[in-house]
Order: C-alpha cells, then structure tokens, then sequence
C-alpha cells in the first residue's frame, strides 16, 4: 500500500532552516509527481512546493527564493530545504502524491 512518510520537523529560529525529507513506498515513484503542502491553525491547506517526475519543480509566491523541492528516484525520497524561515511557515508540512497524504509534521519558526 501506499505510504508517505514525513521527518525533520522541529522548532527553528526565524532565519534558520529545516530539510524535510517525504519517505515513499508502495509505488513506482519515480512515475508520480510530488508535492509539499502546509496548514497552519486554521487555516487551509495550502501547495508549498512539487516537482514532477522530469524534475520540473513548482513554488508557492511565498516561499521562492527560500525553499527548494528535489526528489531521489533511487531512494524514493523527496525532500524540502527551507532557507530563511519566517514565523508565518510555521505549519503542518504534509508530503503529497496523488490521492495520498502522508501524517504530516510540525514546523514551528519562532524566536
């Protein structure tokens, strides 16, 4: 089964930075776009950033510039550097793929 596994939350000072890495099983990855979403207490789930299975990547106006999606055809990972953190990223970051949602993880950017 489909499987989407998230790490490398935490809490990070504002101007810090945090790699999230996205475990993924159960699937041919390497055939499946990929994306990073975020929610923050109450608001919408929100696309941060993807990247499609020809590494053509996407950003959030928010975040360009800052953060960075790649992904590992052979480790079947993907992953999010995020640069210059701001306390409006703090969020739930949740890992995506068509029809899946990981269990997500915690950001926080405060000083």
């Amino acid at each position: 089964q489909v499987q989407l596994v998230e790490s490398g939350g935490g809490l990070v000072q504002p101007g810090g930075s945090l790699r999230l890495s996205c475990a993924a099983s159960g699937f041919t990855f390497s055939t499946y776009g990929m994306s990073w979403y975020r929610q923050a207490p109450g608001e919408e789930r929100e696309l941060v950033a993807s990247i499609n299975t020809g590494h053509i990547t996407n950003y959030a106006d928010s975040v360009k510039g800052r953060f960075t999606i790649s992904r590992d055809n052979v480790k079947n990972m993907v992953y999010l550097q995020m640069n210059s953190l701001k306390p409006e990223d703090t969020a739930v970051y949740y890992c995506y793929r068509f029809s899946f949602w990981g269990q997500g993880t915690q950001v926080t950017v405060s000083s």
